[in-house]
């Protein structure tokens, strides 16, 4: 317990930066729920949060806009997702532009999609902020409000690891009697 609250107050703010480049909900849920127990800092996990996902999509928009959809001949698996973002935001415009970031798998993808579909910056910049806003809005006070919980988890977190052992060996003698059976068996 001691050695993950210091992991922590040590690397917290780097995890929620990791965190929000990629689709990182868990890594935000996780830390805002820490910060209600007075772990991190509420408003440093937000600003973190806000800044680096409103940075990272504006660079992916950028790729989009600079490669366009040659992108995507380059990287052939990412085609059907591509496929499906760019369906979208020929249906849904500005719409797709405030919600992308809430669309699994997809979201990633969504900015350089939106960038290769040759949307201006004046257009997408006011609309990625505001999502990031609201994104960040959400995923940190759900997470907040998730602090209680995570705080009677910690507390179980020995039960839980002695239980967790018990079912480790459990299973590791299960799956030998399992292998001795299936070999005498075949004797």
């Amino acid at each position: 317990m001691e050695s993950f609250l210091s992991f922590v107050h040590e690397w917290g703010y780097i995890a929620v930066f990791l965190g929000a480049i990629v689709e990182g909900e868990t890594v935000i849920l996780t830390a805002s729920a820490l910060s209600s127990l007075g772990y991190l800092d509420f408003y440093k996990v937000m600003a973190i949060t806000f800044c680096t996902t409103v940075v990272v999509d504006q660079g992916l928009f950028l790729v989009g806009r600079r490669y366009g959809p040659t992108f995507f001949e380059k990287f052939p698996k990412l085609r059907p997702r591509a496929d499906r973002a760019f369906k979208l935001l020929h249906r849904f415009d500005r719409w797709f532009i405030l919600v992308f970031r809430f669309i699994y798998g997809i979201r990633v993808i969504s900015p350089i999609v939106i960038g290769a579909a040759n949307i201006e910056h004046k257009r997408f910049t006011p609309l990625n902020i505001l999502s990031a806003f609201i994104w960040t809005t959400i995923s940190c006070y759900s997470g907040y409000a998730m602090g209680d919980m995570l705080e009677s988890l910690l507390k179980n977190l020995e039960k839980a690891e002695h239980y967790f052992m018990l079912g480790i060996g459990a299973v590791v003698v299960l799956i030998a009697a399992y292998w001795w059976w299936k070999r005498r068996k075949r004797l």
